[in-house]
């Protein structure tokens, strides 16, 4: 699982746990449709796995 994932925040987090605003903070995601390329780990998408309805990613 090599390469890059591009994440784009697609769905605002307002209202969300705490847990899932940790998670796209850890990311890196802080306002609506800002997107971050992020090495394809199995760290990484556990996080995106976690906030899937609120994210979309792509693999570069």
């Amino acid at each position: 699982m090599s390469g890059m994932l591009k994440i784009t925040l697609v769905k605002s987090m307002i209202g969300r746990p705490e847990k899932h605003r940790k998670v796209l903070r850890g990311m890196g995601l802080t306002k609506l449709n800002r997107t971050v390329e992020l090495q394809n780990t199995p760290s990484v998408r556990g996080m995106v796995d976690k906030v899937s309805h609120l994210v979309v990613a792509e693999e570069k």
